[in-house]
């Protein structure tokens, strides 16, 4: 949801970060989304790629057990998990941080988890943080298509209305259509998801298989809301608050 923002800051010269919370894997670790996760943030310019040490969680109804020696992220302690965010941003020495709204962008449990730890991690430090959404409308109207088409399978109704908050909410939309082409990279570096059978995985592959202006028209913006500031105008600049 921010590959493009990413690839802009670092294009500006700026040193960017990215935590993962869990590793990708639901038996055990054996590396590969890893491997994918830093091949694509080198795309995007990343200048860390780094992760808390959690297993993935899943989706679905069912919260597997924890692997051998991992804990899953959902169950992760919400004061460790932050506490270890926390311990990068302090040695980073981060002027913001960008985190996902409360519905985690899907309703995924482990993005919503990244929420939690990222507001804790946040009120910890004392750290600027924006987190990354979509317009509710735009939400609905894009996902009820793609379901009609089949490139999304899985969603319930009560999950795209849960996904994305009100356009009141949106304090900051960034075009990152110059960036298409390294977003649409640093995608197809997660063969993993893309090539597999999850609940998007036939639209993962159609994007990255479009012409890159293509895929610009369709992922050249990114929204996010921060947290605490009423209506008013929509910044361009991640950079920029209008507090």
């Amino acid at each position: 949801m921010t590959g493009g923002t990413l690839a802009g800051l670092a294009d500006e010269g700026h040193r960017v970060v990215v935590v993962l919370g869990c590793d990708g894997a639901m038996g055990p670790a054996d590396g590969i989304r890893l491997a994918e996760f830093r091949a694509s943030a080198a795309i995007l310019g990343v200048a860390r790629a780094d992760h808390l040490g959690y297993a993935d969680s899943g989706h679905g109804p069912v919260l597997y057990p924890d692997p051998p020696g991992r804990v899953r992220f959902a169950r992760a302690d919400l004061r460790e998990a932050a506490g270890r965010l926390a311990g990068i941003l302090r040695e980073e020495e981060a002027d913001l941080l960008l985190s996902y709204a409360p519905a985690g962008g899907n309703g995924h449990r482990d993005h919503v988890k990244v929420h939690e730890v990222g507001a804790r991690a946040a009120s910890l430090t004392g750290v600027r943080v924006l987190e990354a959404t979509v317009p509710r409308g735009l939400v609905i109207r894009v996902v009820t298509a793609l379901r009609v088409l089949r490139l999304v399978v899985g969603y319930s109704g009560q999950d795209i209305l849960a996904a994305g908050v009100p356009r009141s909410a949106v304090t900051h939309q960034v075009n990152v259509r110059r960036y298409a082409a390294q977003k649409q990279a640093a995608l197809a570096a997660h063969r993993t998801p893309v090539h597999g059978k999850g609940r998007s995985a036939r639209l993962f592959r159609l994007a990255v298989a479009l012409p890159a202006p293509v895929f610009g028209l369709f992922a050249g913006r990114e929204w996010f809301t921060e947290p605490g500031i009423g209506p008013g105008p929509v910044l361009s600049d991640v950079l920029r608050s209008r507090a």
